[in-house]
């Protein structure tokens, strides 16, 4: 993370800060910037293992707690507005972490799981559960159009990263797995 304070250096001017990169988020990291909570997913993104998992777990939580208290149409406008904070987020935080796509950033994961259950429900818990391990396999093991989303906005070790880009990069891939997901369970269904 770049020093907030770099040293003076002769004359009074400041030394250009390092940039490194952060291995691990913490809770005080977290704590540092509202953009932070978002893209680390309110900490379901703090795990060292499966942080992408973690980061579905909540969403799915968190939906069947939205779905008690809104209806269909009020998720669906909670979901769009997700989209553009969630960019800006992703982005912030990617940029203050100085990695282009870090694993911990899980809020992808939150709004492309909203999607899928947004589509499938009303469904009973197998149903749900078949769309998570779904969702979980395109997302990890990024087959097909899923890699090529992925792939499509990184940064190809430019030395200046164009931090918005990244930031949709972060987001398409997972929205391309939820595409895919729903492909599936409607090719399911149909059969």
């Amino acid at each position: 993370m770049t020093d907030p304070h770099p040293p003076e250096i002769s004359h009074g001017m400041r030394a250009p800060p390092l940039r490194m990169a952060m291995r691990r988020p913490t809770l005080r990291f977290m704590a540092s910037h509202p953009a932070h909570w978002i893209a680390l997913g309110f900490g379901s993104g703090l795990p060292r293992i499966a942080p992408g998992t973690f980061g579905t777990l909540w969403a799915w939580a968190v939906y069947l707690l939205m779905q008690r208290w809104l209806g269909e149409a009020a998720i669906g406008w909670v979901i769009l507005a997700s989209l553009p904070i969630g960019w800006w987020a992703c982005t912030v935080t990617a940029r203050h972490m100085n990695i282009a796509d870090p694993g911990s950033i899980v809020w992808d994961e939150v709004v492309a799981f909203w999607i899928i259950l947004w589509v499938v429900m009303p469904t009973g818990f197998i149903g749900q559960l078949v769309a998570f391990v779904l969702f979980r396999v395109f997302d990890a093991a990024k087959p097909g159009p899923v890699a090529w989303a992925d792939g499509l906005f990184k940064q190809g070790g430019a030395a200046e990263p164009n931090w918005w880009r990244a930031g949709f990069g972060i987001i398409l891939d997972d929205l391309v797995a939820a595409f895919c997901t729903l492909l599936v369970i409607a090719a399911v269904r149909a059969w």
